[in-house]
């Protein structure tokens, strides 16, 4: 929780700056912006191929019935979540019909001090289709080295997602709404920020509700029951941001459902990786505010968002457990099949980070609906 108010002021002190500070603070905000934008934009690739080879090569083996049912409807969901998202987002559109956008005036020139460049190492279907060889290739062949290799290459990117860029986040979005502050843009932004937020957070309960009554109707168990016991999970996850961090107690409200306990420890500590859904109803539900709000973006159609969608479901997987990380693994199909700019980026990353938490308890919350499915569906159960 003490990201988020990091967060908050972030924006507030990059508010400030913007309107009071001369414009040399500005500059200088500015330029920390610069450097840790590039710092992004060459992690991303290595976020993908690591952590998705790392996640392919560990899926356990000898378990194939269970595996392919789990990775299956938590696919599944994750992709039902994001597809509805869009709909009702496009629902609503037309009532923000007239909204002023953000982007930065061509009028006002903030310039940084150094000009830096980092160039990523790899694009990003590079990487994504490098990590599925060797993630593959790793798991069939058991190939125990150079799994460590794609292991402890995790552990180095996570060690600076952790370290470096997730603290860093703050001075980041600071200088981005110093830049809109100076330009007149921040107070219609930041009026569009509340009404996003909640739209998230509402339309994760909406896709618990339809999760549990029709998992209910359906298993005939009492869909108030089921929410009950698994609404331990769902505060933990709120207060750990982590799915990884909320596992133990995932795993003991599954089992008061009825899962078995067999299905119980393989499914559950597997959704928290692979079930994402909350995460990409915001990503979705955040993405189309930013473009509704670009003047240069079109809002996409549901046929056009689908790819994105379908992609944004295999990209999870590599979303490691740290605060944040689902939105970092997805800045690299925002910028190449979204468009999105670096200013894009930012506002997105915050408009992601203040909600964080309930969009991890919308995952692990249906998680237990996923053990609930597979629990059904086993050869064993």
């Amino acid at each position: 929780m003490s990201l988020i108010l990091k967060l908050i002021a972030g924006i507030l002190g990059g508010i400030l700056v913007g309107f009071y500070f001369p414009m040399g603070l500005v500059e200088l905000l500015y330029t920390a912006k610069v450097i840790i934008g590039q710092l992004i934009s060459f992690t991303i690739p290595l976020i993908i191929l690591f952590f998705i080879a790392s996640g392919i090569a560990g899926l356990p083996q000898g378990s194939g019935h269970l595996l392919s049912k789990t990775v299956g409807f938590a696919y599944g969901s994750t992709i039902i979540a994001g597809t509805l998202a869009v709909i009702l987002v496009n629902a609503f559109i037309p009532f923000f019909d007239g909204a002023v956008g953000y982007e930065v005036a061509a009028t006002v020139e903030v310039q940084s001090y150094i000009d830096l460049e980092i160039p990523p190492l790899m694009g990003v279907m590079t990487a994504l289709a490098s990590a599925f060889i060797f993630g593959v290739g790793i798991s069939q062949l058991n190939l125990s080295t150079l799994k460590g290799v794609v292991d402890q290459g995790r552990d180095v990117i996570d060690a600076l997602l952790a370290k470096v860029i997730i603290p860093a986040l703050p001075i980041y979005i600071a200088g981005v709404f110093a830049e809109m502050a100076v330009a007149g843009t921040v107070a219609d932004t930041l009026s569009t920020f509340g009404v996003v937020l909640v739209a998230a957070i509402v339309m994760h309960w909406l896709w618990l509700s339809v999760l549990y009554v029709g998992s209910g109707m359906l298993l005939k168990r009492s869909p108030i029951t089921l929410i009950k016991n698994m609404l331990p999970a769902y505060f933990t996850a709120i207060g750990t941001m982590s799915s990884a961090a909320t596992i133990p107690v995932s795993l003991r409200a599954s089992k008061a459902n009825g899962v078995k306990d067999e299905v119980a420890n393989f499914s559950v500590p597997l959704c928290a990786t692979i079930h994402l859904s909350g995460s990409t109803i915001t990503i979705v539900t955040c993405a189309m505010a930013v473009m509704l709000l670009s003047p240069s973006m079109e809002v996409p159609s549901l046929v056009q968002m689908l790819p994105f969608i379908f992609m944004l479901g295999v990209v999870m997987i590599a979303a490691p457990g740290a605060p944040g990380g689902a939105v970092m693994s997805a800045l690299g199909l925002l910028t190449t099949m979204l468009g999105f700019n670096e200013a894009a980026v930012a506002l997105m990353i915050a408009l992601y980070l203040a909600q964080d938490s309930f969009g991890t308890a919308c995952n692990v919350t249906g998680d237990g609906v996923i053990a609930l499915w597979v629990n059904r569906f086993s050869q064993r159960a």
